[in-house]
């Protein structure tokens, strides 16, 4: 794993939009393609059979949570039970999840974190970094088949999905709104009817939940946490009409940073593991403490002998986890994180591409950088 220049292509910039990503430059640019990692194909083989056996792990963490009933150990409302449990029991569609890993490597990947309900840089990923590989490096290779995965489970949940169709939402927001359509792409070319709309235009009549042109939503695919779902004006009626939520309830499981204690009970000391504890760091040296429901890095302190790092937010009512501090490192006094993204939830299968993103400090945040990658 190398960290290499290279000059960014003639109009980056048109080139990016081309493909959808329309959210590429703030104070700095968000795509990045004046670097490039580089792997072989030997470190490829390691992130996906990492990435294969933590779906498994957290499949059956989940299982775990429900068996012996630790909702209130991650925050988890009691008006979110009945969804998770019933939702887990009927194996309703779900889509996507992205594993955030610290890999150098060397050493075997680490999980920081699993955002299994609304991981975004998925365009990113899935199709700009591709097409920046198809322009520069022909013949070189990259751990990427999100596109076509993503087309063929949409075509194997058809069944399952009312009248053909799926409908989008998500918040007002240049990011979210950029994910959500190209998954509508994905969904339309994978032959199902489709439409997008902000999620406050969601609504319940008194017997289902509609759209914005008051029809009845057969299935919605919903870029918006379901910590905050449950919570909305209409969340006491999740669960009492035929709509197919696309992530299922059971996925706030997985994205609860509460997710990360529970698998090192279950697996310590496990290779892909960092210790994590509810209750405090305990005799970890060098540790990060981060909110149960936190996004985009918020609320995280960073502590290291003689030094705290925190960042600021507005997330942490629910309490926190205390993670032993991954041994992240440095590539050209950059730091990456590979988020490494699951399709589906076949067992062995998952694994379907990644996309690295890094940032100038050990904790990535909403201006962290997304940096392609390639291999031989």
């Amino acid at each position: 794993m190398r960290r290499m220049a290279c000059t960014p292509r003639p109009n980056w910039e048109k080139k990016v939009e081309e493909r959808g990503l329309t959210w590429h430059s703030g104070q700095q640019p968000y795509w990045n393609e004046s670097a490039f990692y580089e792997f072989t194909a030997k470190e490829v083989e390691v992130l996906e059979a990492a990435t294969n056996e933590l779906e498994k792990m957290t499949l059956r963490a989940a299982q775990h949570v429900i068996d012996n009933k630790l909702y209130a150990r991650m925050g988890i409302p009691e008006i979110a039970i009945p969804l998770i449990e019933s939702s887990w029991e009927a194996e309703p569609p779900a889509l996507y999840g992205r594993f955030d890993l610290a890999y150098d490597g060397v050493h075997p990947p680490k999980l920081l974190e699993y955002n299994a309900d609304t991981p975004t840089s998925l365009l990113e990923a899935a199709v700009v970094q591709w097409y920046w590989l198809e322009e520069l490096f022909p013949k070189r290779d990259q751990f990427n088949s999100l596109h076509e995965r993503l087309i063929a489970l949409w075509k194997e949940l058809t069944p399952y999905l009312p009248g053909s169709r799926v409908d989008f939402c998500s918040m007002d927001d240049r990011e979210d709104g950029m994910t959500v359509t190209y998954l509508q792409d994905t969904a339309q070319q994978a032959g199902l009817a489709t439409s997008i709309f902000p999620i406050d235009e969601v609504g319940w009549n008194g017997e289902a939940f509609v759209g914005p042109d008051d029809a009845p939503l057969g299935a919605i695919f919903k870029l918006y946490p379901w910590e905050w779902m449950v919570r909305e004006a209409f969340g006491q009626h999740i669960g009492k009409d035929g709509t197919v939520w696309i992530e299922p309830p059971w996925k706030m499981l997985l994205s609860n940073k509460g997710i990360l204690p529970v698998l090192w009970e279950l697996y310590p000391r496990h290779p892909y593991l960092l210790e994590a504890s509810f209750l405090g760091p305990g005799l970890m040296m060098s540790w990060v403490k981060k909110p149960l429901l936190g996004r985009e890095g918020a609320n995280i302190t960073l502590h290291q002998p003689g030094k705290d790092v925190e960042t600021p937010g507005g997330y942490g009512a629910e309490g926190f986890i205390y993670q032993d501090c991954a041994p992240l490192q440095s590539f050209d006094g950059k730091y990456p994180v590979i988020g490494s993204w699951i399709i589906g939830h076949e067992e062995g299968n998952a694994a379907g591409g990644m996309g690295i993103r890094e940032a100038d400090t050990p904790i990535t945040t909403n201006t962290s950088q997304f940096v392609p990658h390639l291999f031989d």
